[in-house]
């Protein structure tokens, strides 16, 4: 399934990024493009980091 359909990036592709060591929305952006377009999928990669990264906490968006 798409996550970020601005860069095509699927959520496996994500999942990857984030077990690589990607930690932040802008991390996982800048493996693979994901939320780096419209920013419509920003709140669906946090949701994918705090699935993968057990006790992460990411700061609220202004």
């Amino acid at each position: 399934m798409y996550v970020c359909i601005c860069a095509r990036v699927r959520e496996c592709e994500i999942r990857q990024v984030i077990q690589a060591g990607a930690r932040t929305e802008d991390a996982v952006g800048d493996e693979c493009g994901a939320g780096t377009g419209c920013g419509t999928c920003l709140d669906r990669i946090a949701d994918l980091i705090d699935a993968e990264v057990p006790g992460s906490v990411l700061p609220a968006l202004a």
